[in-house]
Order: C-alpha cells, then structure tokens, then sequence
C-alpha cells in the first residue's frame, strides 16, 4: 500500500510550478500549497486500498475568486519508482469544469 507521508508532488512537466507536500494519518491524505495565482489551496480526503485518492479542494486565487471540487488521483509507479498520479477533477459552481491532469512526485528541488 502507498504511505503518501512526506511525498511531494507538482504539475508535470511544470519545472516552476509549486509543490505540494503530502501529508497522511493511516488513510486521511490531506496537503496545502501556494504560488503564482493561488494564494491557498487546501486538498484532503481518503486513500483507498489501491493507493487510489479521492478528495476534495479549496483554492483561493490572488483574484478573490473562490474554487470548490473533487479529485480521484490514481497512482502509476514509474520504474524508477516515483508516483505518477492521474488525476481526474471535478469543479463546482461557477467555475464548474471537468477534466484530467498528471501529477508527478519531485525527488529533488531543481
């Protein structure tokens, strides 16, 4: 089973972007993160038995706007052994959107 505790993660293939750190208590998996136009983003949830998140998240922009939504983040092990997560979102309101991103975990800070 995966122990997120302590993995980092950005945006993949965004070199600058920020990293979040992931924290973890036995199954709750929760992380905080800011830079560029997110003044803060707040994501919590569950792992499941596969190492499968689904969590939900807040982001306040530097715009005042407010972001609400949902996230199943599915893990691929790279065969160097980095997490790779596909994460399929959900935003609600008027920002209401679907969509996929990858997530890569960051070994090192360039």
């Amino acid at each position: 089973m995966i122990d997120y505790d302590g993995r980092r993660f950005r945006k993949e293939g965004a070199d600058g972007a920020p990293v979040a750190v992931y924290r973890q208590q036995g199954d709750v998996v929760w992380t905080e993160v800011s830079g560029g136009d997110v003044l803060r983003c707040a994501v919590t949830g569950l792992r499941d038995e596969g190492g499968t998140l689904h969590m939900g998240y807040t982001i306040v922009l530097d715009s005042g706007e407010v972001i609400c939504g949902h996230t199943v983040n599915t893990p691929e092990i790279g065969d160097d052994g980095r997490i790779r997560l596909c994460e399929r979102w959900e935003r609600y309101g008027p920002h209401a959107a679907t969509g996929t991103s990858y997530l890569e975990e960051v070994r090192e800070l360039r």
